[in-house]
Formats: C-alpha cells, sequence, structure tokens
C-alpha cells in the first residue's frame, strides 16, 4: 500500500495549495508535521498561481492500494 503525506496550505489569493511527500516514515507525529509546515512558511520557498503560501490548513496521510490487471511491459 502506497503512502504519502499530503500537507494543505493557503495561497495569497485563498487558494489550497497541496504539497505532497511519497512514503512519510510510520512514526510521524502531528508535532513534526506542524514543525515542517512552519518551516515551510517562515522560509517562504514555495510560490503558487495565487501567490505565496500564507497560512497551514491541515495535513492528511493518505495510503492507496493498487491492483494491477494488466501489465503491457
Amino acid at each position: 500500500m502506497a503512502k504519502s503525506l499530503e500537507m494543505v496550505f493557503q495561497n495569497a489569493a485563498g487558494k489550497n495549495a497541496r504539497i505532497s511527500v511519497a512514503d512519510p516514515k510510520d512514526n510521524l507525529t502531528a508535532a513534526e508535521v506542524q514543525a515542517a509546515m512552519d518551516a515551510i512558511l517562515a522560509k517562504n520557498i514555495f510560490n503558487t498561481t495565487g501567490g505565496d503560501i500564507v497560512k497551514a490548513v491541515s495535513a492528511n496521510i493518505v495510503s492507496r492500494e493498487v491492483t494491477e490487471l494488466i501489465s503491457q511491459g
């Protein structure tokens, strides 16, 4: 099962912007994610079509299971 950490931010235009990180560690805590999101905001390293990221909105661990039915190669 594939997992990713999805962090949702609000940009200057008021729209949501998502940053997804593949394969987060299994024992990731809310405090660690909040610290990472705070660092992203403080460093202002991402720019979206709606402007700078200005606010942390939410974070989720997303699990996805893929069942391959046909493989041609």
